[in-house]
């Protein structure tokens, strides 16, 4: 799962207007900015098996830090709990904290049986979509299109800059995905832990991105700053 995760970012701007889309996008892919840190770190380990499953040939074998549900939980805990600190935005923290659980939740979809519980000898959850290409491509492509059509019609560009912007974003989100798709597998686990580094890019673009958009409301199309917060 790579542009499901961005497609719930996306999708959550409808649900919490006045939270921004690089927040969005960074807690809903916060579990995979984590993890190639804890791979550097070596708290954290892959293993790179080319045919594991018909989309990705990584075997994860231990990511309780990033990936078990019960610290995913944390993370969603955390992260909505210090969004609502810094804004008091009750329905911006929820849909951040949901942001990142719905990465734990996607995964569970798409990856083989790896996800644990808890740390520790947890049983190990995953439904293997990964384990048809045609699938993954149908359920992503999807997800992906019915975020960013959600992000459409709750947002609107102040200038052009809010358009193009977007639409590269969308345009790089889906051209990186098929690479990874189709492209080689990854030489060396650093190289996936460096590589992975880059998904911050995202998250910067998405702020950007959205300082040069309006949110606006269901009642109406009025722009959200102009509403009271429910």
């Amino acid at each position: 799962m790579f542009i499901g995760h961005f497609a719930f970012g996306f999708g959550a701007k409808s649900a919490a207007p006045r939270v921004s889309l690089g927040t969005l996008f960074l807690t809903a892919q916060l579990l995979d900015l984590l993890w190639p840190t804890f791979l550097l770190l070596g708290w954290e380990r892959v293993v790179i098996s080319p045919g594991i499953t018909k989309v990705t040939p990584l075997d994860f074998t231990h990511y309780p830090i990033s990936h078990s549900l019960l610290l995913v939980l944390g993370w969603g805990l955390l992260s909505g709990g210090l969004y609502w600190l810094l804004s008091k935005y009750r329905r911006g923290a929820l849909v951040v904290a949901i942001c990142v659980l719905s990465h734990w939740v996607l995964d569970l979809v798409m990856h083989r049986p790896d996800l644990p519980l808890y740390p520790g000898d947890s049983p190990l959850l995953g439904l293997g979509l990964w384990n048809s290409l045609a699938g993954s491509l149908l359920v992503e492509g999807l997800l992906f299109a019915i975020g960013v059509e959600l992000y459409l019609r709750s947002t609107q560009a102040r200038n052009r800059t809010g358009n193009w912007s977007l639409w590269a974003l969308i345009i790089f989100l889906v051209v990186v995905y098929l690479l990874n798709l189709f492209g080689p597998a990854p030489p060396a686990v650093s190289a996936i832990a460096w590589a992975g580094q880059l998904q911050w890019l995202f998250v910067g673009w998405g702020y950007w991105i959205d300082r040069n958009r309006r949110p606006l409301s269901q009642r109406g199309l009025q722009p959200e700053n102009q509403l009271q917060e429910a």
